[in-house]
């Protein structure tokens, strides 16, 4: 087995490593799967050189930003299936549960105080690289965090890009060195690893492992878990299990339709793999292998050209061309974003154009302007709007096409431009299965014109920036059915 490309390893804090602890402790916080997975490449491969035992933790606090049944359900499919997995193998996994706010404190120090090292994932955004840093700062051994985001290491590129074609361009000219450095499919393989022994007897009474009832069932969360309660898990199941399921669908029915449909609400050509993405279930590269064996695809079929154009580099088929555009430049142009700037969509990191056009503009007549309460309950005049609205509360996702316009809406139906980045935001965190992502943040900031260009004509609120109507939409793609779905 390679070791893990030294650009996806970074060195959180000073301690060294300490070759006389117990145990070299995984702390699973982004990559939550076991399988295509750098970071427990990392540590699995440092016990093996250590010599001593790794051990796996996975916890689940219940304060985080947005933290809600929705949220919980799906996280906890992901360690049911994890720990499922992880059984019989050569390590120690333990899966924590927060049951009140506050009450894992103290858990990951604990640990590391027998560690010889902790690893972890590298995550740009949400409040992630607050929370590895804090880490840091206490642990009395060394921390590594490992980026497995993307195909491209977030350290290839020393800069952020103003629009997807110059980060493609950038592509072009660099990721195939990268193309050949992928995870192992299963990262405790042919691995000389110490057999496990039971946590401290100290740390398992305070803070015990999940029960597996809670993780296995589908049914409401015990109402006493401290999370927002109004907002009820979706029919979408969490964990890899689901998420490798839902990839092979999409490579055997769909792939083939991609270029041609995905914009189509009422042709379900779409992936559906962000949810998984984002939480980890699913890795980026394995996403990539799948494509690349149904296409049979091999290195050698790259164009070699470096122009930045969205067809014919791959040497694919232009449904796997155009998928890629969009797993590949426009994901990971996200995390580039988040990486070198500020995680969140901050206003300020629009281009200079928008934001001068916008507030050129901040004045204009709203026809409609709407409260957050009204966004939230899908009860504005549009219909079409509505029912993406309807769709992301009772699924937890907006179709791929719509929820451009979604955004281009609270735009124009906000008393500013201000208000409108934060209403998006906040529907978008509370309720999406794919929200607090890098990826979000980048589509967010495009409907205010972020990685885009000025437009003609100038329109009222939003000068040049890029207009969508929902007439335009209904003309140019179908929804006739996902109306009727979502119609109430």
């Amino acid at each position: 087995m390679l070791p893990v490309p030294t650009l996806r390893l970074r060195v959180v804090n000073q301690p060294s490593v300490r070759p006389g602890g117990e145990f070299v402790l995984y702390w699973m916080i982004a990559a939550r799967r076991t399988r295509s997975n750098f970071a427990l490449q990392h540590a699995a491969a440092e016990a093996a050189r250590l010599g001593r035992p790794l051990v796996i933790l996975e916890a689940l606090r219940c304060d985080y930003p947005y933290a809600s049944a929705r949220l919980h359900r799906f996280l906890l499919d992901g360690m049911m299936d994890n720990a499922r997995a992880l059984t019989g193998r050569p390590v120690v996994y333990h899966p924590y549960i927060e049951p009140v706010a506050g009450a894992g404190k103290g858990l990951l120090a604990a640990l590391s105080a027998h560690a010889c090292l902790v690893v972890t994932d590298d995550f740009p955004a949400f409040f992630l690289p607050a929370m590895i840093a804090a880490a840091g700062e206490q642990l009395p051994v060394r921390l590594v965090a490992v980026d497995g985001n993307g195909l491209l290491p977030m350290r290839a590129a020393g800069r952020s890009f103003p629009t997807a074609y110059a980060f493609r361009r950038f592509l072009h000219k660099t990721l195939s060195a990268h193309l050949a450095e992928l995870p192992a499919t299963d990262p405790l393989a042919r691995l000389p690893l110490t057999p496990p022994t039971p946590l401290p007897v100290a740390i398992r009474q305070r803070w015990p492992a999940a029960d597996p009832q809670l993780l296995g069932s589908r049914s409401a969360l015990p109402r006493q878990l401290p999370i927002d309660h109004s907002i009820p898990a979706t029919g979408t199941t969490g964990g890899q299990q689901a998420a490798r399921a839902r990839l092979g669908r999409f490579i055997v029915e769909q792939l083939s339709r991609y270029a041609e449909e995905r914009n189509h609400p009422d042709l379900d050509a779409a992936s559906g793999l962000s949810p998984y993405l984002h939480f980890g279930h699913l890795g980026a590269h394995e996403v990539f292998a799948a494509v690349t064996e149904q296409e049979e695809w091999v290195p050698q079929d790259l164009s070699g050209k470096p122009d930045g154009r969205r067809e014919g580099w791959w040497g694919m088929s232009a449904s796997a061309e155009a998928f890629l555009d969009q797993l590949v430049t426009w994901r990971e142009l996200g995390y580039n974003a988040c990486f070198h700037q500020i995680g969140a969509p901050v206003y300020a990191n629009l281009p200079g154009w928008a934001q001068q056009t916008l507030a050129s503009h901040t004045h204009d007549p709203r026809r409609y302007c709407y409260t957050l309460d009204e966004f939230c309950t899908a009860t504005t005049h549009d219909p079409l709007w509505n029912a993406a609205q309807r769709q992301l509360l009772r699924e937890g996702t907006i179709h791929n096409y719509l929820r451009m316009l979604w955004g281009k809406k609270i735009l124009e139906w906000s008393p500013t431009p201000q208000e409108a980045l934060q209403v998006m935001v906040e529907l978008n965190d509370r309720y999406a299965l794919d929200g607090r992502d890098p990826n979000s943040a980048s589509g967010i900031l495009w409907c205010l014109g972020r990685y885009d260009r000025p437009w003609g004509p100038i329109r009222p609120v939003f000068g040049s920036v890029r207009y969508m109507s929902s007439e335009n939409t209904r003309r140019k793609v179908r929804v006739t059915a996902f109306l009727e779905r979502y119609r109430e």
